[in-house]
């Protein structure tokens, strides 16, 4: 007898995409597939759905609104130039000291108004002094910048808007004052005037011996004691500030995604728009239904498997691995018409798998054309999985 007969009982619960069928007939466990699904409460102004793949999309590339936080890009660009001014700084200073050198040797022999090295040598001594400081706080603003938000550029929120430019008081104070961000603004800014007063007032508390004393100092103790706690106090603030910033990232994401939440007659309209009218796609798959159910013959001997009652209900289906869909119901039948899906498959060497609940399952809750509810994967999974291993014998023989 050509058919092979297999009882397997298995079934899964839960909801999936058909691409994930693929990886799961290439491994050798059976464990249920689980997906879980999270709820949002209702939102005001009837926006209670997540927003869609598409909007997120949209709103990044066509408005350029991101989620990312201020915060933690003026750290950085506090940070990395404290930095940078704390260990460059014996070589800054030297700088400075051939600057004051240079003009004073020559304040009596140059005259400003007939010579033009002037401005030459000015220009070299600022860019030598300033140059390191600006890049490195240029690549801390674009490095923050990818790190929350990756390669992205835009222009559009560089657009003009001239609708701004008329005032709106009210708007303006209840964005302000009277919602989540102003008062989420508000107290962060209570919080970092705090950090930074409180790090400052550490500081020079623990540098008030030698503070009060710099009258009697030199003049290179007192700079050195002076731009030492002043590097001190930015690394550290800028340090406090980088914290703050998580917590403001996290509530710059929340208050992003809430503001591109949708209605449900959105995402219907998107739904139409991306898939097509629900009415069109019905009346397609009906057509396609009548036309597989005339061609039963010929859909059977091309199935993978056919699953029986045994002799009640038969069902054909037919996967094509590697194409990201699940297995197509391409032929069933109840009594007569499940004999003669029987009788077609043995004809042409179609496996014919036993299981008595998975064939009544999909009888009742599939059409000839539908793909197999998510329900029922792991079923079919081994259920291919033992078919495949059939053919590579059957394969083997023959050779």
């Amino acid at each position: 007898m050509a058919g092979a007969f297999i009882h397997l009982n298995s079934r899964t619960k839960g909801k999936g995409d058909a691409a994930s069928l693929d990886k799961l007939l290439c491994c050798t466990s059976s464990s249920p597939v689980k997906m879980d699904l999270q709820w949002f409460a209702a939102e005001d102004e009837g926006r209670t759905e997540e927003p869609s793949d598409y909007k997120i999309r949209k709103a990044r590339e066509e408005e350029g609104r991101v989620a990312k936080s201020q915060e933690f890009i003026g750290a950085m660009v506090l940070l990395l130039p404290a930095l940078l001014l704390f260990f460059l700084a014996p070589y800054l200073l030297r700088i400075c000291m051939e600057l004051v050198k240079f003009f004073i040797s020559r304040v009596t022999s140059m005259d400003p108004a007939k010579d033009r090295s002037i401005a030459g040598v000015c220009l070299s001594y600022f860019l030598r002094l300033c140059l390191p400081i600006i890049l490195t706080a240029m690549v801390a603003a674009i490095f923050s910048n990818m790190v929350q938000v990756g390669i992205f550029f835009t222009t559009k929120p560089l657009t003009p808007n001239f609708s701004k430019i008329v005032p709106r008081f009210g708007k303006y104070f209840q964005k302000t004052l009277l919602s989540t961000e102003g008062l989420f603004n508000f107290f962060k800014s209570i919080v970092k005037m705090l950090a930074i007063g409180l790090t400052a007032y550490l500081l020079i508390r623990s540098k008030w011996a030698v503070l009060t004393n710099l009258q009697t100092a030199s003049l290179w103790q007192g700079v050195s004691t002076i731009s030492t706690l002043a590097a001190r106090m930015l690394i550290i603030a800028a340090l406090l500030l980088g914290a703050l910033a998580i917590p403001d990232y996290m509530f710059q994401r929340w208050q992003y995604r809430e503001s591109l939440k949708m209605s449900r007659k959105e995402v219907e309209e998107e739904r139409k728009r991306e898939e097509g009218d629900p009415m069109v796609r019905a009346r397609l798959r009906r057509r396609m239904r009548q036309i597989l159910t005339k061609n039963m013959a010929i859909n059977t001997a091309k199935a993978d498997v056919v699953i029986t009652n045994p002799t009640h209900f038969a069902v054909a289906l037919e996967y094509h691995q590697g194409e990201g869909t699940a297995p197509i119901v391409t032929a069933k039948g109840e009594d007569e018409m499940a004999f003669r899906i029987r009788r077609i498959a043995l004809d042409n060497e179609v496996p014919i798998v036993e299981n008595k609940p998975l064939a009544r399952a999909l009888y009742a809750e599939t059409e000839v054309g539908d793909e197999v509810p998510f329900a029922y994967w792991q079923a079919v999974i081994l259920i291919l999985r033992k078919v495949r291993a059939i053919n590579e014998e059957r394969r083997r023989k023959r050779a």
